[in-house]
C-alpha cells in the first residue's frame, strides 16, 4: 500500500469511526438523558429509534445520490451531518431538538454505511481490497470502544451535579466529525465512478496514484437499472448481497454488544457496573476484528467466512449448553465461550459482508444495490434489537442462544453452496465471471 491509499484510507474510514461511535454513544447517555428531561418510557423509545429512522433514511437516497453525483460528495453530507448531530445533541435545551439532532446523526451513520466501504472498494487495489474494507469495520468497533472509554471517563470525572455528563459524552464526537469533514474535501472522487460518468481524464492521473492498474483497459460501461439484480446473471450476487446482511443480525452479536452486561450479570457474574462490561467487549471485538485485517487478502473471503459460521455456530451452541446448566454453571467458561463466538464473528461474518457487498455487484449499479444490502443491515437490527429482550424474558438465554445457532449455521450452508472467492480479482473481473457463469 502506498502512502496516497493509506492516508485516504485513514480519512474516509473515520466515516466507519464516527458509525460506531454514533451508536454506541447512546448506551452512557441514555440513562442521564432520561433523568434530565423525565423521559416517558415511550419517549425513551422515540430517542433511542430515532437515530435508526435516520439511518434507514440516509440508506435510501444515498445510492442513487452517489450514483448520480459521486461517492466523495456523499462522504462530504455525512461527515456534515455527523458534526452538526454532535454539536446539537451537545446543546439541545429541549427533548424535541434532541431527537431531531439525533435523526440527523442517524442519516450520516446510513450514508457512511454504504459510501465508505463502497468509496474503500473502488479506490483499492484488488490484492489489497479486502484487508482496506475491513478495516472499516475495524473503524466501527474501535468507534464503538472510544464511545465505551469515553462514557466512562466522563462518568468518572465530570460531576454530574452540572448535567453536563451526557452533553459531553455527544460533545466528543464533533472532534473525529471535523477531521472527516476536513479530509473529506480533500480525497480523489472514486475513479471507477468517474470512468462511469464518463470523465476519463481524470482517471488515469487518479489510478497512478492509487497504483489501479488498467482501469481504463475496462469495457464500456452500459447504463444499469436495479431490475438487472433479478435477471439470472446476478441474482445469486443479489441473493447473496440480501442474506449475508440479514445473517449478521441474526447470528446474536446485539445480543452480546447490548445486553452482554445483562446477561452475564444475570449469569451470577459480579462486575462493578456496566461501563466495565461494555469496555471488556469492545475491546475483545477491536482485536478479533484485527485478525481479519491480517488474513482476508491471504486466505480469502469465502475461507474465513465458512471457519468462522461454523466456529460461531459450535460458540453459540455451547454458550446455550452452559446456560442450560443453571447454578452449576462455570463462569470462566461462558466468558470463554462468549469471546469464542465474537472472535469467530469478528472476522468473518461481521466485516466481511461490507467486503463481499461492495464487490459482487456490477459497476453501473454497485451503489444503489449496496444501498438495498445495507438497508436489510438496518431493517433486521431493528427487529432483532427490539426481539431480543423479549426473547431472552420467554425463552432465556439457553434457547436464545441455541436460535442463534441455528441462524449461524444457515449462514454456514448459504456460504459454503454459494459464495465465490474473490480474492485478488478486480471488480470488473468478479462482474465478469457472474455472466460468464449465467452463460454456462
Amino acid at each position: 500500500m502506498n502512502k496516497f491509499f493509506i492516508l485516504i484510507l485513514c480519512i474516509v474510514s473515520l466515516g466507519g469511526l464516527l458509525f460506531g461511535f454514533d451508536m454506541a454513544v447512546i448506551a452512557g447517555a441514555l440513562p442521564l438523558v432520561k433523568h434530565f428531561f423525565g423521559l416517558t418510557p415511550n419517549q425513551e423509545g422515540i430517542f433511542v429509534s430515532s437515530a435508526l429512522i435516520g439511518c434507514i433514511v440516509g440508506v435510501i437516497f444515498t445510492g442513487s445520490f452517489s450514483d448520480r453525483y459521486g461517492r466523495k460528495p456523499a462522504l462530504i453530507v455525512a461527515s456534515i451531518l455527523f458534526l452538526v448531530s454532535a454539536i446539537g445533541c451537545g446543546l439541545s435545551t429541549s427533548y424535541m431538538m434532541l431527537i431531531l439532532f439525533r435523526g440527523l446523526g442517524g442519516v450520516g451513520v446510513g450514508i457512511a454505511s454504504i459510501v465508505v466501504p463502497l468509496y474503500i472498494a473502488e479506490i483499492s487495489p484488488s490484492q489489497f481490497r479486502g484487508r482496506a474494507v475491513t478495516s472499516y469495520q475495524l473503524a466501527i468497533t474501535f468507534g464503538i470502544l472510544i464511545a465505551y472509554i469515553s462514557n466512562y471517563l466522563i462518568i468518572q470525572h465530570l460531576p454530574s451535579q452540572t448535567h453536563g455528563q451526557w452533553r459531553t459524552m455527544f460533545l466528543v464526537g464533533a472532534i473525529p466529525a471535523i477531521l472527516l469533514s476536513i479530509g473529506a474535501y480533500f480525497v480523489p472522487e472514486s475513479p471507477r465512478w468517474l470512468l462511469k460518468v464518463g470523465r476519463n481524464a481524470e482517471v488515469a492521473e487518479i489510478s497512478a496514484k492509487l497504483n489501479i492498474q488498467n482501469l481504463q483497459d475496462s469495457p464500456p460501461e452500459t447504463k444499469g437499472k436495479l431490475k438487472d439484480l433479478f435477471s439470472p446473471v446476478y441474482r445469486k450476487a443479489f441473493l447473496l448481497g440480501l442474506l449475508l446482511p440479514l445473517f449478521s443480525q441474526l447470528s446474536g452479536i446485539n445480543a452480546i454488544v447490548y445486553y452482554g452486561p445483562t446477561i452475564l450479570l444475570d449469569s451470577g457474574i459480579s462486575m462493578s457496573n456496566s461501563y466495565h462490561a461494555q469496555l471488556f467487549f469492545g475491546l475483545a471485538n477491536v482485536l478479533f476484528t484485527c485478525f481479519a485485517i491480517w488474513k482476508v487478502d491471504n486466505w480469502g473471503r469465502r475461507p474465513l467466512y465458512v471457519f468462522g459460521t461454523l466456529g460461531a455456530t459450535l460458540s453459540l451452541i455451547v454458550t446455550g449448553f452452559l446456560f442450560a446448566t443453571n447454578q452449576e454453571i462455570n463462569n470462566t467458561a461462558l466468558i470463554i465461550s462468549i469471546l469464542s463466538f465474537m472472535f469467530f464473528f469478528a472476522f468473518s461474518i461481521g466485516p466481511l459482508k461490507f467486503v463481499v457487498a461492495s464487490e459482487i455487484f456490477p459497476n453501473s449499479i454497485r451503489a444503489r444495490a449496496m444501498g438495498i444490502s445495507i438497508l436489510v443491515m438496518w431493517i433486521s437490527d431493528a427487529i432483532i434489537g427490539q426481539l431480543t429482550p423479549i426473547i431472552l424474558d420467554a425463552w432465556g438465554a439457553r434457547y436464545t442462544f441455541w436460535l442463534f445457532a441455528f441462524f449461524c449455521a444457515i449462514a454456514f450452508i448459504t456460504v459454503l453452496l454459494f459464495l465465490p472467492e474473490t480474492k485478488g480479482k478486480p471488480l470488473e473481473e468478479i462482474e465478469k465471471y457472474w455472466k460468464d457463469k449465467a452463460r454456462k
